[in-house]
């Protein structure tokens, strides 16, 4: 018997107590009228369900306590960035106010179906928990990886937020784009490091039964941020406001993975 058909009802629960968090996010959305709080709950769900593995798992208990460490404080410290640099800020994203402006009058009913449907991707991000939940061997060289890992993501995620968020603070820079440390390099730093995170868990899960599960982490993370809804969104609004400034950007700077400056990397 693998993984997932041992664990099929821990995940189901993870799903059941991700929609209704998702049915109280949406309440609060019907309230504020501000769907970014959506992205509150994969964050905060997806950590949850860290913890919950970790704990129920039959693998080495400190190996456990690492994986459910490192899910929960990579979810709380999301969480945090999302509430003060987006939620409680700014206005809605743009991505849902062209959503609420399509769906008219049937918006609160269709956000329902938006928000609730995020409840499967939570347990689509929890299923590389499985693997280093379960390994039983004890301490090895790919431990201390993946802690130097999540070490390298989560310190490069926030020096990229850091340095952004001064960017925007200075006035001058007002309708510039951000070259600066990390982004000289990447146009997506930040992106880059909360894919980078992923590998964590794949280098806790060498070895264990059902060790492919772990890699759906960095998979799935990389076809989202390229393909649906990190890169592609961030890219048409920063062409959008700042036009060539921005498309120069685009041709000298790679796209995710920090390069130095040299031809089209797009």
């Amino acid at each position: 018997m693998n993984l997932f058909d041992l664990y099929w009802p821990e995940l189901l629960n993870g799903f059941i107590g991700a929609f209704l968090f998702f049915v109280v996010l949406w309440i609060i959305q019907v309230v504020r009228r501000d769907a970014g709080v959506v992205d509150i709950g994969w964050t905060a769900g997806v950590g949850a369900m860290a913890v919950y593995l970790a704990v129920i798992g039959d693998g080495w208990l400190p190996r456990r306590v690492l994986l459910g460490a490192m899910g929960g404080i990579w979810a709380a410290r999301l969480v945090w960035y999302i509430l003060t640099d987006r939620i409680l800020t700014e206005e809605e994203d743009s991505r849902y106010q062209r959503l609420r402006a399509m769906w008219g009058t049937r918006a609160h009913a269709w956000f329902f179906v938006f928000f609730t449907s995020q409840s499967l991707l939570v347990v689509l991000f929890a299923i590389p928990f499985l693997p280093g939940a379960n390994k039983v061997s004890g301490f090895s060289v790919f431990d201390a990886l993946a802690v130097g890992i999540w070490l390298l993501a989560m310190g490069g995620e926030w020096l990229a937020d850091a340095q952004l968020a001064r960017f925007r603070a200075n006035p001058a820079n007002k309708g510039k784009v951000c070259q600066v440390g990390l982004w000289n390099w990447s146009r997506h730093p930040n992106y880059f490091f909360e894919w980078l995170h992923w590998f964590a868990y794949v280098a806790l899960a060498v070895g264990a039964p059902g060790f492919w599960w772990s890699l759906i982490g960095p998979v799935a993370m990389y076809v989202f941020l390229m393909k649906i809804t990190g890169i592609p969104h961030v890219e048409r609004e920063a062409v959008a406001k700042r036009g060539e400034a921005y498309r120069e950007y685009q041709r000298t700077t790679s796209r995710l993975f920090p390069l130095p400056k040299r031809g089209n990397h797009s």
